[in-house]
């Protein structure tokens, strides 16, 4: 049962992470994620609030305050990493590896967090 919640803690540590340095991109450099977004033909005025979506979505998983918020938290990210691989690879930019490095990490903190807490 320790293993269990040592490999929860660590992908959801990493995926918290990754989350978040990716919101502070969307803040912080804004100017290139604007230039991103427009090569992947996605509008710019989504890049805050999908910025703020992503913190939002951080602190429901890790507050575990609700389990329907936690849900929808572990939900709304999935899409957002399904349609940022898919993005990537249909324009071919090679920048498509840590949307599926972020599945993974989603996926195996989901399923720890189901089975074993």
């Amino acid at each position: 049962m320790r293993i269990q919640k040592i490999i929860y803690w660590v992908a959801t540590g990493l995926l918290s992470a990754m989350v978040l340095m990716s919101a502070g991109m969307y803040v912080f450099n804004y100017e290139k994620i604007k230039l991103v977004f427009t090569n992947l033909s996605y509008p710019t005025y989504i890049i805050y609030p999908l910025a703020v979506a992503k913190v939002l979505a951080v602190v429901a998983i890790l507050t575990k305050k609700s389990a329907w918020l936690k849900e929808w938290a572990y939900a709304g990210l999935f899409f957002d990493f399904l349609l940022a691989l898919a993005a990537h690879l249909a324009i071919a930019d090679g920048e498509h590896y840590g949307a599926i490095v972020a599945l993974v990490l989603l996926t195996v903190s989901y399923y720890f967090d189901r089975k074993f807490l």
